[in-house]
């Protein structure tokens, strides 16, 4: 209640405050926070909320304009002509910035715009990749169950195709397909990218869900982390770990591996938890999100793939 007053009072007084700073400082407030704010999500997200809650008309349709280009797929070279360029001619134009008198103004105000419509970008590949059923009759799609099963099994030939060897490393039933409904091919994408960039890291996982009291069901499980890790880029959450992540507009790798510290940290946390049955699933789940929630609400967070993993 007293969070949401404060917001309504910043957003009324909003206008009177630019007005004052602009007067004293003789800068526009992009230029104040592109100076001002540390380099990553503090700096990004101010410059995001500051074009979020412009009231000038080229700013609002520039928004508008490159949130719709990013939805239609294009490629980098495309999104940085298309995009980034052109909200740097914009906001230089509207606000009169001179370039001679503010040159470092240019480069930090294009990494944020990089990073504000790289993240969308992002995000509509993904769904692209999530809304992508998969199909039983697609080659491309069962060579990737195949891949999934070899590089967890490589001294274990698979039987046959429908085999309840499949459990082995976590689906439910005889046929993975059908545990791949909810998160579509992103759910495989992100099984294949662990077990194929961080091979001991994914079978030393694997390992652990075959505890004899702790155990759990890997596919199952790294199933569910999908839908956190698209969750929390849908939400807009994973943000403040994709700005600080990188300069550049972030890529479909930089959501896998997202995905990977999701996995592993579960699995250790699963383990600290010590559960006695998989019954025990939704509440550790829960609160695993809950403390990934916590720590991406510092805007000084980004999560790296800790060294141990990739040499398990």
């Amino acid at each position: 209640m007293f969070y949401n007053l404060t917001n309504i009072i910043y957003l009324y007084l909003r206008p009177f405050i630019k007005w004052f700073l602009h007067r004293f400082t003789r800068l526009s407030e992009l230029q104040r926070i592109c100076y001002g704010h540390p380099e990553g999500a503090p700096r990004t997200k101010g410059v995001e909320m500051s074009l979020t809650l412009s009231r000038t008309p080229s700013i609002i349709l520039m928004t508008k304009h490159l949130n719709n280009v990013v939805q239609n797929h294009v490629s980098e070279r495309t999104f940085k002509e298309r995009v980034v360029q052109s909200a740097m001619e914009n906001v230089v134009t509207c606000k009169k910035i001179d370039k001679k008198i503010h040159p470092d103004f240019g480069p930090l105000f294009r990494c944020c715009v990089e990073q504000i419509w790289g993240y969308k970008r992002l995000f509509y590949i993904v769904e692209s990749i999530r809304t992508t059923q998969y199909d039983s009759e697609n080659l491309s799609h069962e060579k990737k169950l195949l891949e999934l099963w070899n590089q967890l099994m490589p001294t274990v030939p698979l039987e046959q195709r429908v085999t309840k060897q499949w459990q082995h490393i976590g689906f439910q039933g005889d046929d993975p397909k059908t545990d791949f409904r909810g998160m579509g091919m992103l759910g495989m994408e992100n099984l294949l990218y662990f077990c194929k960039q961080y091979n001991g890291a994914a079978r030393h996982v694997l390992s652990h869900s075959h505890h004899p009291i702790h155990g759990y069901t890997f596919a199952i499980v790294g199933i569910n982390l999908t839908s956190m890790a698209y969750n929390l880029l849908k939400s807009g959450t994973a943000r403040t770990h994709f700005y600080n992540l990188r300069r550049k507009c972030p890529n479909i790798d930089d959501f896998h591996k997202l995905y990977c510290y999701l996995f592993y940290e579960f699995d250790r946390y699963w383990m600290e938890c010590k559960p006695t049955s998989i019954m025990d699933f939704s509440y550790i789940n829960s609160k695993f999100e809950k403390n990934i929630l916590i720590m991406l609400s510092n805007d000084n967070t980004w999560f790296k793939i800790n060294l141990a993993v990739e040499d398990v």
